[in-house]
């Protein structure tokens, strides 16, 4: 992964795919790149090392519940269904091992007092669900208090990260405080994904 350098030669050429909020895209073509913009939200690159396939996920975990059962109440139902989505799409066109698997994750920064345990619950969330799901970050670049762009090339691996100045993170946090303020959350029905 880089961090805040000139962007390197392979990411300023072929087709650069956006992933906004709520999206999950996966590619094996070399020619991809997934592009997104972070403040508080977090953004998982995951890759099948051996077939060279991979994708990105941006989710906001905007809405917490106080039931022991699902801590993070309909959001993390959500960052949980985003999880499990990118994973099984990228299994389902990689080989189909979890063991190939490598998973890079950004995100999660302090950039607007509105939000300010957003982010962090983010990066729990995150963390504990690998942690439960038996998955390592081989990379990661968390927390902070500025917004940040990540580029992907999902079939080689490669990870940017540019951190943005605080007119950008102001136009990220704005937007996800209207996320925010509305809840939007999409429904998931506890048993709908599987991992395999």
């Amino acid at each position: 992964m880089v961090v805040n350098s000139s962007l390197p030669p392979e990411f300023d050429r072929g087709v650069v795919t956006t992933v906004h909020q709520g999206d999950c895209h996966v590619s094996g073509a070399p020619d991809v790149t997934f592009s997104t913009v972070l403040g508080s939200c977090i953004s998982a690159c995951v890759r099948d090392r051996v077939a060279m396939v991979g994708g990105m996920n941006h989710f906001l975990l905007a809405e917490q519940s106080g039931s022991a059962r699902d801590r993070y109440g309909a959001s993390a139902r959500y960052g949980a269904f985003a999880m499990e989505q990118l994973i099984n799409k990228v299994l389902s066109q990689g080989s189909g091992r979890k063991s190939n698997l490598e998973i890079k994750v950004f995100g999660g920064g302090k950039i607007n007092s509105a939000l300010d345990d957003v982010g962090a619950k983010n990066i729990e969330f995150v963390r504990q669900f690998l942690a439960d799901e038996g998955y390592v970050s081989t990379s990661e670049d968390l927390g902070g208090n500025y917004a940040r762009r990540v580029l992907f090339k999902p079939h080689s691996g490669r990870a940017f990260v540019k951190r943005l100045d605080s007119d950008a993170g102001a136009n990220v946090a704005t937007q996800e405080l209207a996320l925010a303020k509305r809840r939007v959350v999409v429904p998931v029905a506890a048993d709908d994904i599987e991992l395999f």
